[in-house]
């Protein structure tokens, strides 16, 4: 299985409701085990990342008025993203691996984008 990422709205009663993904654009957030060994990892929570790390215990829902705290994180993972590689993954694989996390991080932040703009969340599940 894979984690796609998602943009929610929350419907009147507090329900949320994932919109289509736009044509062109990848939902990729990595595979299911990434929730522990990547985005859950000890060298991610170790830069203080407070969001990505929940993926270990649960989906993620990132609230509309937090979506600028999740931008600056993944700013945050990207400028780190060879530490998050290396520390992840064994390092006969480490080029594959490192362009995996940086393929799912543009497609997290380009969701993430999508989402302030329309006011809305960003689900990862």
């Amino acid at each position: 299985m894979s984690l796609c990422v998602d943009v929610f709205v929350r419907d009147a009663t507090g329900e949320w409701l994932v919109l289509d993904v736009p044509e062109g654009c990848n939902d990729s957030a990595g595979f299911e085990i990434w929730r522990e060994t990547v985005w859950g990892s000890e060298t991610v929570r170790s830069l203080g990342a407070r969001f990505m790390p929940v993926l270990a215990v649960s989906n993620l829902f990132v609230e509309a008025d937090t979506v600028v705290e999740f931008l600056e994180e993944i700013a945050l993972l990207r400028a780190n993203l060879k530490l998050i590689a290396t520390t992840t993954r064994r390092p006969r694989e480490l080029a594959e691996h490192e362009s995996g996390i940086e393929s799912r991080l543009d497609n997290i932040e380009a969701t993430a984008l999508r989402a302030q703009e329309l006011g809305a969340g960003v689900l990862i599940w």
